[in-house]
């Protein structure tokens, strides 16, 4: 069985005046999105917005060579598919599920035709927008500047800000083409962490164990991005 969500779980739906909500909601359709999963792939058309209610979806930058890194991720506070109301129809990144969960997903020819009809929801994808751009760069910065430990644990907090617990499922091939780094990295890196007692991993389970230590060792990117997270979309009690 389908686990229970409403539109009004996302965060950017919950901002939609209601009577327009009304009208967007029996175009929308509750899937559910499971880890690893290929969302779109670079230069495919995009047919749906998803947004997600409990999963995580990560966007990639992929080379020529196959190597990837991530440029931002959306959690239930957003919308994957931008180019469907910014005018394009494909984009040179891929989106994977990064976290299982459910998502609603609103086909490409509603979209453009509802955020014709709905003036403040294209304002909310927009503004949402300019949130995700200003990710991207931080997060390039991130991965630029500051060691594997510390964009890991910038990783582990932004995705715990997301999640309900302190578990987490993840496999260290997804997390490597995450943080732009090798296999090997990741490994050192979550053992580092773990002899610290701030996680336990194992077999691609990671459990947060001590929250502050990831906040002590991390860099200054993690406050930065929860402070546009904060600001993106304000936080609305859920219509029922």
């Amino acid at each position: 069985m389908m686990a229970r969500a409403l539109p009004s779980d996302n965060r950017l739906l919950s901002t939609v005046p209601l009577d327009d909500l009304q009208l967007l909601t029996p175009l929308l359709q509750l899937v559910a999105m499971t880890l690893g999963e290929m969302v779109f792939e670079p230069d495919q058309a995009q047919q749906f917005l998803y947004f997600p209610t409990s999963a995580i979806v990560s966007l990639h930058y992929v080379t020529e060579s196959g190597a990837s890194a991530e440029s931002c991720s959306v959690g239930s506070e957003g919308v994957v598919g931008a180019p469907i109301f910014m005018g394009g129809v494909s984009t040179s990144s891929s989106a994977v599920v990064t976290r299982s969960g459910m998502a609603y997903r609103l086909p490409q020819q509603a979209a453009r035709s509802e955020i014709r009809r709905c003036a403040p929801l294209q304002r909310i994808l927009l503004r949402h927008t300019s949130s995700l751009i200003a990710q991207t760069i931080q997060i390039a910065a991130c991965n630029r500047f500051h060691s594997v430990s510390q964009t890991l644990c910038r990783w582990l907090l932004t995705t715990l800000d997301r999640s309900a617990g302190a578990a987490l499922v993840m496999t260290q091939e997804l997390l490597a083409s995450i943080l732009g780094v090798r296999r090997e990295s990741i490994t050192g890196a979550a053992l580092r962490l773990q002899d610290a007692g701030y996680i336990r991993y194992r077999r691609g389970h990671i459990l947060v164990t001590d929250r502050a230590g990831l906040e002590a060792e991390t860099c200054e990117c993690y406050s930065a991005l929860r402070r546009e997270f904060a600001t993106d979309i304000p936080a609305h009690a859920p219509r029922h």
